[in-house]
């Protein structure tokens, strides 16, 4: 028979965390004994468990502690973790630590140190003196470079339940079309006033459905407000916001009327060469050619934004980084102190910025496909929360609520 003690505290019980481990160790056949329980008698009280395990044979018991460690237990004698240094540029060792979006700690020199920049599906480099962890994905890693390498001396922190206070509370990873969704854009403008109010930032992923459904008047107030820090794209929001600037039609249809211009299907391309002969987007508004719309508007306000292309797009853009790893760089660089994600009728950027963002960045997805944040959920986002709306009112309720005017 083969045995290990683990230990977790904190909100054990309400957040579910206890019985998710419980249910773990008992659905792998292992026996278990609960060596000492301590309730927390008020709200804000931590629990603690002590538990010891009893497989019958290593393989097994190794692989439970592995699951339940996501969960936030840890084996009471814990070891250093191991490393083992990288032979090749862009490979990992074999038996790699495979990092989850949750904070994270390794033991190191006989003392837990946290893992900077928690990203999912990276490994943990370390240096040589243990005075620095950090994630860093596998095509960044390098010869000689030190990675963590299996499970021990590996401790992660999970999200435990929001405060009271929290205005997201109501967070719960859930998609529903039957959602209050007043009651939640509201808590979302709160959000985004304490946001605001704490010199954070607040990171918008959107798609050019913002454009086509007639939401950039209320996009381009939430920029000049102050609401929005950094704005992540792919080549078409920005094409077609700036075809609608440039002619008043998306896609070739005019916007306030509803119908087609005549050849309109070549305004796109006609916009993204405009724009190349400019120089670019910032010179063109420097030049007077784009004077209206989101991309105006980031420029002449000073956000930051980052257009990742793909094998789809026309053009593209000037500014559009076509490498993709470069683009996943910079991504990440230009997320570090956010606050919040509104991640806003784009499907696939929606996930790979998911992929990028610790589960401490509280993020919302606006689609009004419900499969879509199931999809970013499944992907890792645990902490995306869901809200099944068309673009356009969810802006405008936002502005509302914000007190933005109409512009």
């Amino acid at each position: 028979m083969y045995s290990d003690t683990v230990e977790i505290s904190g909100h054990i019980i309400d957040s579910l965390l206890l019985p998710k481990i419980l249910d773990d160790i008992v659905r792998n056949g292992i026996d278990f004994h609960i060596e000492e329980l301590r309730v927390g008698k008020k709200r804000e009280d931590p629990s603690y468990a002590r538990i010891r395990l009893t497989a019958k044979d290593a393989a097994t018991l190794e692989n439970v502690l592995k699951r339940i460690r996501h969960h936030g237990a840890v084996p009471v004698d814990e070891q250093d973790c191991a490393s083992e240094r990288v032979e090749k540029d862009g490979v990992f060792p074999d038996n790699f630590y495979s990092t989850t979006n949750q904070q994270t700690f390794i033991r190191c020199g006989g003392r837990w140190i946290e893992v900077q920049q928690p990203e999912m599906d990276c490994g943990i480099r370390v240096s040589a003196d243990c005075s620095l962890a950090e994630c860093v994905p596998i095509s960044e890693a390098r010869a000689g470079d030190l990675i963590v390498v299996g499970h021990r001396g590996v401790r992660v922190a999970p999200l435990e339940r929001p405060a009271k206070e929290d205005v997201f509370g109501f967070m719960s990873s859930s998609v529903s079309t039957e959602k209050p969704k007043g009651a939640v854009v509201k808590d979302v403008a709160r959000c985004f006033q304490d946001v605001r109010y704490r010199g954070q930032k607040i990171l918008v992923v959107a798609g050019p459905a913002i454009v086509h459904t007639g939401a950039v008047p209320h996009f381009v107030r939430l920029i000049e407000s102050g609401y929005v820090n950094v704005l992540f794209a792919g080549n078409a929001l920005a094409v077609h916001d700036i075809e609608y600037a440039l002619y008043g039609t998306s896609l070739g249809v005019y916007l306030d009327k509803g119908i087609p211009a005549e050849h309109g299907h070549e305004n796109h391309m006609r916009a993204i060469n405009t724009i190349r002969k400019s120089g670019g987007i910032k010179s063109a508004v420097e030049k007077g050619v784009l004077t209206r719309g989101i991309m105006h508007a980031c420029v002449t306000h000073g956000v930051p934004f980052l257009l990742a292309g793909s094998i789809r797009d026309d053009g593209p853009l000037p500014e559009v980084i076509t490498d993709v790893i470069r683009a996943q760089q910079q991504m990440r660089a230009m997320i570090r102190g956010v606050r919040v994600a509104l991640m806003v009728a784009t499907t696939l950027h929606s996930i790979a910025v998911g992929n990028l963002l610790p589960a401490t960045v509280k993020t919302i997805c606006v689609d009004i496909n419900p499969a879509v944040v199931t999809k970013l959920a499944d992907r890792g986002s645990f902490q995306a929360l869901g809200i099944v709306t068309d673009v356009e009112p969810f802006f405008r309720e936002l502005c509302e609520e914000l007190r933005l005017g109409s512009g």
